[in-house]
């Protein structure tokens, strides 16, 4: 046989009694599994910020157990970037002089608080990001505008020293390089943007926000390849609808929000659970922090193995007493196995390819038809196939006299093992999106 075949050989177990004739499902019938290898649920493993500890210490129990994860780190603090933070706009030394005449208000704040971080001192990034925050809440806009005031009030008084500081986000990166990057991308880890410098993006004008976002991911697809600019997650996990609009037309695929009309999302700060189904899919994201019991976190990820159309994002930030809300180790290996244990009914994968799949089933389109013994299938979707190219589930019944079933996908070969449930006869198998057609027969010729 022509070597360049690859051969997947998918073994399964007959879960229940074969059911008679009368039962069986029309042989041919063909659907997508809701979620890859017909898993009951999916769960992602996130990390946020880059800390080196993520990868000197998570990483390790990750790669022992062989999961995937996302990270989403911030590119201006890794050695040889090429983009850096910076203000783009008026000379800073002229908002400083306007600044002790006129008050904040909303015709100059998003302009203070951009500049606020590049003034030429440090410290003064730690105010940017409180105001930031209340300028995020409408009712809380006035005190926005008193922090920038008392900062800019700060800076004329000479109160801080000279210099530039960044947040302490980007300090903890320290050790971290764009060849362990490229190492771990590699290995099937997806590295993701953060930001240049993980800014508080609601307090920023469309300029800056566009630069802080636009500039990371050239500066991804420049050290790492088009695949890693996939996805991101604009930092603090802001939901802001302004930031958000700039940052849907730069990345695909968003942490934060992913707006699509058959998906419910529940974020971090959401107290919901997933409940009574009204869209396809929900995703549900959870963030553990030194105060979450590991029983709690154990039993997301069994809500997600038992429903089937939950989608369980986990987001981390330090590990062993760096970074956010720092877990140990340990506590984290103990976890991750017992998501490895799971891995049947949960499909582990990174945040980029669930986001694939999903969006490739939603738009895919499957014909089938039978002549000669075999079962001709076709799949495709609508969406752009350089960047949508993950590899679906299809579900297709088949004749019960069938226990092993040849796939054929152009020069790919999958051997699989017939099941049953309570509509017959049926296997599991991967098909890429592309509209070649998928031959399955119940011989190996």
């Amino acid at each position: 046989m022509n070597a360049v075949i690859k051969r997947l050989v998918v073994t399964a177990i007959i879960l229940q009694p074969i059911v008679s004739q009368a039962q069986q499902t029309t042989t041919g019938a063909t659907e997508i599994t809701k979620w890859q290898y017909g898993r009951n649920g999916a769960v992602s493993l996130t990390y946020d910020d880059g800390s080196i500890n993520q990868f000197k210490y998570a990483l390790p129990i990750m790669e022992r157990l062989r999961i995937p994860a996302t990270f989403f780190v911030i590119t201006g603090g890794i050695p040889g970037s090429k983009y850096h933070g910076k203000f783009i706009g008026r000379n800073v030394k002229a908002i400083i002089k306007e600044s002790a005449t006129i008050p904040t208000n909303d015709q100059n704040f998003l302009e203070r608080c951009s500049a606020g971080g590049y003034l030429g001192y440090k410290g003064t990034i730690t105010y940017v990001t409180r105001a930031a925050s209340a300028y995020d809440s409408p009712k809380h806009r006035d005190r926005a505008f008193k922090i920038m005031d008392t900062l800019y009030q700060k800076v004329r008084a000479g109160e801080f020293k000279p210099g530039y500081q960044p947040c302490d986000e980007v300090l903890q990166e320290d050790g971290l390089t764009w060849e362990d990057l490229r190492n771990y991308g590699g290995r099937g880890y997806e590295i993701a943007s953060h930001s240049i410098t993980h800014a508080s993006m609601p307090g920023l004008d469309s300029v800056n926000i566009a630069y802080e976002l636009e500039k990371s991911k050239e500066e991804i697809r420049d050290k790492m390849g088009w695949k890693y600019t996939f996805s991101s997650e604009v930092p603090y996990g802001y939901e802001n609808e302004r930031v958000m609009k700039i940052a849907y037309k730069i990345y695909p695929a968003l942490r934060n929000r992913m707006p699509e009309p058959w998906l419910k999302e529940l974020d971090r700060a959401s107290r919901q659970t997933p409940g009574k189904p009204d869209k396809d899919y929900i995703q549900w994201q959870r963030g553990a922090t030194t105060k979450t019991p590991l029983p709690l976190m154990k039993s997301w990820v069994d809500t997600a193995a038992e429903r089937k159309d939950t989608w369980l994002v986990l987001v981390f930030h330090g590990v062993d007493n760096l970074g956010y809300e720092a877990l140990p180790h340990t506590m984290l290996d103990e976890y991750f196995q017992y998501i490895k244990n799971r891995q049947d009914r949960v499909w582990i994968a990174t945040f980029g390819d669930v986001a694939k799949y999903m969006r490739e089933k939603e738009h895919a389109r499957v014909e089938q038809s039978q002549r000669g013994g075999k079962i001709t299938v076709s799949l495709s979707h609508s969406l752009d196939k350089t960047m949508y190219d993950l590899p679906l589930t299809l579900k297709t019944y088949v004749s019960p006299e069938w226990k092993r079933v040849w796939v054929w996908q152009g020069k790919r070969m999958q051997r699989v093992e017939a099941q049953t449930d309570a509509k017959g006869t049926y296997v599991l198998y991967q098909a890429y999106p592309t509209g070649a057609p998928l031959t399955l027969s119940g011989k190996e010729d």
